[in-house]
């Protein structure tokens, strides 16, 4: 068998296993659920782009019910594209409020992400938040103790978990396929550079104010708002914790353990109301168990495994290496996938259906059921983003820095442990 036909015959038979591992526990997940809803209520905050796609495939699963979006012309549009049947709201307070919504899709920029799934968990509603979690360490913290002390299931929207060339490849590292795990290189592409932007009116159709939220309070600038929000560290993290939420996540979950030492070297720019998230940038992580991570901003995205007997690389296209090839004679069996257990899922994949998103959306829905915790949960989603977020601290910092996983501080660094958290503007603060 081909290489090619062989991925895509193993692709194959991992979804038909899931899909027979599921409908074999329906029955029983139902009496394991709390209180199981056939058709749930969903209320979708910021439906610009990536908003409106996780709104679209929750769709499968349940109905959208109302719509929130600071910006007048991103709400009219987007609830004509859902039939112009959701109700529509400036303030997401007002889509928490509303009790035909049972749970809460989050597609607002990153500094938003934070308040607005601790405020819907406090709200009762169950939570899919997009990656990555926080815009800082300190918002996770306060997730993960909010997320303690409430019944909600809460999905972080890192859905390379449930592709199944990632997760094969998470499993087999940690199966000891190729050896003793040494090193793990994540590549991705560079941030952009631009400015100085000039400041312009507010758009009539945007609320700028409730849009910055518990940002700096700026002049409006169209390049800070929707989709170039990314290259602000204000609002995000650039592409370390934009594409670091999806490949770091991949990398730390094959790793199995936390980071301790951090050392990066970047292009900081320094442009007067410009994109200040660094232009050029690597970073080297070292973790407890003596693995090293690489991250490399070289243009090629995807994740390179190498241990002491074998290596393999992986990305959203292939799953390649000796051991992959291997796997035509010597599978893995069953009992050797232990990252997540989904013989506890209770809704078959669609017949198919392939896409990894709809997978992960799927995945958050079995969970809302069955009361399950999720593939990307609350604790191992709040690490992954530590690790992206450290490495932006050491960058901005110029130096390296050191980590207590356990703690989670930086010791008697006071610096690097001061902007564990930012200043919140009076109302939007994150507690």
């Amino acid at each position: 068998m081909k290489r090619r036909s062989f991925l895509q015959a193993a692709a194959a038979t991992s979804v038909a296993t899931a899909a027979n591992l599921r409908n074999a526990t329906a029955d029983t997940a139902g009496e394991k659920s709390k209180h199981k809803v056939e058709r749930v209520g969903i209320g979708a905050i910021g439906m610009r782009y990536q908003g409106s796609v996780i709104a679209e495939k929750a769709r499968l699963y349940g109905d959208v019910v109302r719509i929130a979006d600071v910006d007048r012309h991103v709400r009219e549009q987007a609830r004509a594209s859902f039939g112009s049947t959701p109700k529509i709201s400036e303030d997401y307070q007002e889509l928490l409020a509303d009790k035909n919504v049972d749970v809460v899709l989050i597609g607002a920029p990153d500094h938003w992400h934070a308040k607005m799934l601790i405020d819907a968990v406090r709200a009762g509603k169950d939570v899919y938040c997009e990656k990555p979690l926080t815009l800082t360490i300190d918002e996770g913290k306060v997730i993960r103790d909010v997320a303690a002390s409430h019944d909600r299931v809460i999905q972080v929207g890192t859905w390379q978990r449930n592709d199944s060339r990632f997760r094969l490849a998470a499993e087999m590292v940690r199966a000891g396929r190729i050896g003793k795990l040494r090193r793990v290189t994540c590549t991705t592409d560079k941030n952009p550079s631009g400015g100085p932007f000039q400041p312009v009116p507010v758009p009539s159709h945007l609320n700028w104010d409730l849009w910055l939220g518990q940002a700096p309070r700026v002049p409006y600038v169209a390049e800070r708002c929707h989709y170039t929000f990314r290259w602000w560290y204000e609002y995000a993290g650039g592409k370390m914790t934009d594409w670091g939420a999806h490949h770091v996540d991949i990398a730390q979950w094959a790793i199995g353990s936390l980071p301790t030492q951090i050392e990066t070297r970047a292009k900081l720019p320094s442009i007067a109301d410009g994109y200040n998230v660094a232009t050029d940038f690597e970073a080297d992580i070292q973790y407890q168990n003596g693995v090293q991570l690489l991250v490399r901003d070289t243009g090629r995205r995807g994740i390179l495994f190498e241990g002491d007997r074998g290596r393999l690389f992986v990305n959203r296209s292939v799953l390649d290496g000796a051991p992959v090839q291997r796997l035509e004679t010597d599978p893995l069996p069953r009992e050797m996938y232990r990252l997540y257990d989904d013989d506890n899922l209770q809704r078959p994949l669609r017949a198919g259906k392939l896409d990894a998103i709809i997978n992960h959306m799927g995945n958050f829905f079995d969970c809302v059921h069955s009361r399950w915790t999720p593939i990307s949960d609350v604790e191992s989603q709040h690490r992954s983003a530590t690790t992206c977020h450290l490495a932006n601290l050491s960058m901005r910092l110029g130096r390296s820095l050191t980590w207590d996983p356990v703690a989670e501080n930086s010791g008697d660094d006071s610096a690097a442990n001061d902007m564990m958290r930012r200043p919140q503007r009076s109302g939007f603060e994150v507690v």
